[in-house]
């Protein structure tokens, strides 16, 4: 089954490796990089799907994944 799950990414800059980090939160642990952010975004795309084969991967046959949507406000600059 394949559907389509919209992510959280927080983008940071980071001065050392002058790129940015991409973290992506609601999947915790789940963060990759890139030196511009469409890269770092790009990065973050292969770390999810990488992340979501993983968690998949230890499910046995009697699991079941459900997804829900909830709808919260972003914080506004």
């Amino acid at each position: 089954m394949t559907k389509k799950i919209d992510y959280l990414i927080k983008l940071t800059y980071d001065k050392e490796y002058k790129g940015y980090v991409a973290d992506v939160l609601n999947l915790y642990g789940c963060m990759s990089q890139g030196k511009t952010k469409a890269e770092a975004i790009k990065n973050a795309k292969k770390a999810i799907k990488a992340y979501m084969e993983s968690a998949t991967k230890e499910l046995d046959k009697s699991s079941e994944i459900s997804v829900a949507s909830v709808y919260t406000p972003l914080p506004t600059a």
